[in-house]
């Protein structure tokens, strides 16, 4: 009769660290940087001096809808990133008006502008009856 003389082979422990679920959450956060990157560049881009702030501001709920109107030195208006004239920004502002949740408007004033300006927007705000208004201004 013939005797095998092997050992059984016991099971070990996999020494290997398996890295395709951290690779694919790597890759999701990319995804999601290269897309919001952008969103966050385009409203830094319109060159406005801000008004300088003594105290931090409260934080904001994290599903609070912004849309940014902006008012550079020279007078010229922006809705969101995008140059518009007068008559564009009310038509604008009636659009946003007519969503079923409003956003918060926030308005973007250079330093150095007249507030008639500022004033000419907060009246058009208030004509589409948007209640929600908040200024930029920078920390000290």
């Amino acid at each position: 009769m013939a005797r095998i003389f092997r050992r059984p082979r016991h099971l070990h422990p996999v020494a290997e660290l398996n890295v395709t679920n951290m690779v694919d959450l790597g890759f999701t956060l990319l995804i999601i940087f290269m897309i919001t990157t952008p969103l966050i560049q385009q409203e830094q881009t319109i060159p406005v001096n801000l008004p300088v702030e003594g105290k931090k501001s409260q934080p904001t709920p994290p599903d609070t809808e912004f849309q940014a109107v902006s008012i550079d030195k020279s007078g010229n208006f922006y809705f969101g990133s995008k140059r518009v004239s007068f008559g564009e920004l009310s038509s604008n502002l009636s659009a946003v008006a007519a969503k079923p949740k409003q956003p918060v408007i926030r308005i973007r004033a250079d330093l150095s502008l007249q507030w008639q300006q500022v004033v000419r927007i907060m009246d058009e705000i208030k004509k589409n009856n948007l209640t929600k208004i908040t200024f930029d201004t920078e920390a000290k």
